[in-house]
């Protein structure tokens, strides 16, 4: 799914309190990042997200391997380093 269709839904997100960023895939190229959509609980614990050709969901996976939460921690601060706040973000 594009940034450009998603920048809507990151506003019901900021309400609830959370810390949202945009990252344009063009200032993406240099960062190594994980292989799925993946959400980081507490730097112990990875969910991943696995999703079908069409972008259909089909499961879920929980990560606990130290190696694999320590790659995707790293992944997130250096996206979270290059990305733009969601207020001051403006799809281009």
């Amino acid at each position: 799914m594009a940034a450009r269709s998603c920048k809507g839904g990151g506003s019901h997100n900021v309400k609830a309190g959370e810390s949202v960023r945009w990252l344009p895939r063009r200032r993406a190229s240099s960062l190594l990042l994980p292989g799925n959509d993946c959400w980081v609980f507490d730097r112990s614990s990875v969910l991943c997200n696995h999703f079908n050709g069409d972008g259909e969901m089909t499961g879920e996976e929980l990560v606990t391997d130290a190696g694999v939460v320590h790659a995707c921690v790293s992944a997130f601060e250096a996206i979270w380093e290059r990305a733009t706040p969601h207020e001051e973000y403006r799809p281009v």
